[in-house]
Parts: C-alpha cells; sequence; structure tokens
C-alpha cells in the first residue's frame, strides 16, 4: 500500500476515535504539496490566533458535528459523484480552478444542495461556479495566502550568494518556474497543458537566443520542461524539495518569474515572488487580475501569447527602473495577502457564519 493511502488510512481510523471536539477539521490531499501547505497554514494560524481549534485531515470519514473544509475540489468530486460526510457536518469545498471539459463537474449543482459554503481565490472561477449551477450568495471569494516571515528580499550581494550555493554561474539571469506542471505524481512527462508548460518552453526559448537565461525549477512532475529545455540547450536546475519552507532560498536566487498557465486558481507563485522582490510577467489567470495592476506591480499579457511574454521579460532584463518600480510596489501590495489578513478573512466570511 503506498503512504499516501496508509496516510488516508490512518486519518480516517483517527477520526472515529478523536476524544478532543475540533471545530473545524480543513480535508486535505495527501502529497506534500499545496493542498497541504495551505491547510497547515489556515488551521494552524486559527488555533495561533484564538479563533477556533483546528485541523488538517486527509479523511472525512468519521467526522461529526463540526465545519468539514475539502481544500480542493479535487477531493470533494470523484468519477462517481461527490463526497458525503456525515449529516451533522457543514460542508464548505474549495475551487481553486476548474478545468474545462471535466466530467466530474457534472455533479456540482447537485452537490450544491449539500453546501455551505464554495470558497474559491479569484473572480474568474466564481464566474465558472454560477455557470454550473451554484447559488452565487454561497460563493466566498477569498484569495491565497503568503508567509511573509519567510518570503523576503534579499540585497544583490545575498542573491549572489545564493545562485552560487546552488550552482549556477554569476552571468546567468535566472528565471524561475516553481509549480507542478507535468500530469500526475511521476516524472511528468505528459505535459499538463492547462499550467501551460509548453508555453514556458517556447518563451524561454525565445529570451535564449539573445540572453544567457538559466532556469531555475522546483516542484514535483516536471519532466517535460526538463525533456524540452535538454533538447534546446537551455541551462536549467530541477530540486524537488523535500521541505516547504526550502522554497523561499530558491526564490531568492531569481532575477525574474514567469506564469504562463492557461487556467489557474492562483498562482501562489505571484504572491511568493512578489514577497520574495523578484518582479514577475504573467498571463490573465486566475487571481492575477483580482490582485494585480498591468505596469504597476506586474507586466500582463494574453493567455498563449508567447511573443509578449517574451517581450515583457525582456523590458525586465533591459529596464532596471521598471524593474524596481514593479518590485517596489508588489512588495507594498502583497502585505494584503498575509495569512494573518487571509485567515481572518476566512473566519469572518465563512467559518463564524456556521
Amino acid at each position: 500500500m503506498g503512504s499516501n493511502k496508509v496516510k488516508i488510512l490512518k486519518d480516517a481510523l483517527s477520526n472515529f476515535s478523536l476524544n478532543k471536539k475540533f471545530d473545524l477539521s480543513y480535508v486535505v490531499e495527501a502529497p506534500d504539496w499545496v493542498i497541504k501547505w495551505d491547510g497547515e497554514y489556515i488551521t494552524g494560524n486559527l488555533n495561533r490566533l484564538g479563533l477556533l481549534e483546528a485541523r488538517t485531515t486527509t479523511s472525512y470519514l468519521g467526522l461529526r458535528n463540526q465545519i468539514v473544509h475539502f481544500g480542493s475540489i479535487n477531493i470533494f468530486l470523484s468519477n462517481e459523484g461527490f463526497k458525503k460526510p456525515h449529516w451533522s457536518n457543514k460542508i464548505v469545498v474549495t475551487g481553486f480552478h476548474l478545468v474545462p471539459g471535466d466530467p466530474r463537474l457534472k455533479f456540482i449543482r447537485k452537490a450544491d444542495k449539500h453546501i455551505y459554503f464554495f470558497h474559491t481565490s479569484c473572480n474568474i472561477t466564481k464566474q465558472k461556479l454560477i455557470e454550473l449551477g451554484v447559488s452565487e450568495e454561497k460563493i466566498i471569494v477569498i484569495p491565497l495566502g503568503v508567509d511573509l516571515s519567510l518570503f523576503k528580499p534579499v540585497s544583490s550581494e545575498e542573491k549572489q550568494k545564493i545562485k552560487e550555493q546552488l550552482g549556477i554561474p554569476q552571468d546567468k539571469i535566472v528565471i524561475g518556474s516553481f509549480q507542478k506542471d507535468g500530469v500526475g505524481w511521476d516524472e511528468g512527462l505528459e505535459p499538463k497543458l492547462i499550467k501551460g508548460p509548453d508555453v514556458f518552453v517556447k518563451a524561454a526559448e525565445k529570451l535564449a537566443k539573445n540572453y544567457p537565461i538559466f532556469v531555475l525549477l522546483v516542484g514535483p512532475a516536471r519532466g517535460y520542461v526538463k525533456n524540452e529545455l535538454k533538447k534546446l540547450g537551455i541551462p536549467f536546475k530541477h530540486t524537488y524539495l523535500k521541505s516547504f519552507p526550502d522554497i523561499a532560498k530558491y526564490y531568492r536566487a531569481l532575477d525574474l518569474y514567469l506564469i504562463t498557465s492557461r487556467v489557474e486558481g492562483g498562482p501562489k507563485a505571484i504572491l511568493e515572488a512578489w514577497a520574495s522582490g523578484v518582479p514577475v510577467v504573467s498571463t490573465k489567470v486566475g487571481i492575477v487580475p483580482d490582485i494585480a495592476q498591468d505596469e504597476n506591480n506586474v507586466l500582463l499579457t494574453e493567455v498563449e501569447d508567447v511573443d509578449e511574454i517574451a517581450k515583457q521579460a525582456v523590458r525586465l532584463i533591459e529596464n532596471v527602473n521598471l524593474k524596481e518600480r514593479l518590485t517596489q510596489n508588489a512588495l507594498g501590495e502583497v502585505k494584503k495577502n498575509s495569512w494573518d489578513n487571509i485567515v481572518n478573512r476566512y473566519y469572518k466570511e465563512i467559518y463564524s457564519r456556521l
């Protein structure tokens, strides 16, 4: 039995035998990735701020008389229908983004009757939920949070030291891509196209013709991007981090971050890059249109516009004043998304109403 399945089984057994009464159980995915990290931040801060007794779990089985928050619509939906926790619970479901053509979405309208609130991070997904038949008054939009004590800017000297530690030549322009953009949890040789790995590679190819770029990758399932970069002869480094806090060091090595997704609920990377003092070029996806202003704290492009993505990246490479202005404005804007602020919103707008 795989370790993830063992974890889910242990959590299910624990739920049946819990002596402590929780106000909230936040259901996360077993893999140590974004959904789990968010759940830990949300429940940890609810407890620290004294708002609720909360915890994360990978199973909803055995839970009674509490708020059960599914941290991802992928946990809540299946090909056969949707999860049905005990009737005594009050159900909240988070849907960061919805994949066009996903056959499971046909269950959303029926599930709406069993759910107190749908949470999403962006207005794009809110509109999609309404189109699927979710009652608008049930949809709460609260963006993603970021740990401002972990993600911080560094001086040019410190950045160079980190590049040296990571084995990156000092003369390279380091471009980041820190997302899971391959299908599944193995090598990720099949691209997850909603994340735009093909677009990223094409933009990198254009930049590499005139600039000494170096691509820094973290995260699971990056096989497609790695293989394509190898074919193009573009130098890169990939690390699958075992501990989430380690990612902060990798942001500090960056000169530029590219978001090339077609569909997003976040991405969290815009907040982490902003907080780390890294300028961002992004497609108009997920939370980006809600929190960012073009030419003020980000450079925006249309989805799949490889030429424009590369063009905007060149502007940041060549225009130091533009890069500095965007970076400073972003550092001011990202404070709104501190986990303290975001978790207080979760409590006031969702949990306190239940």
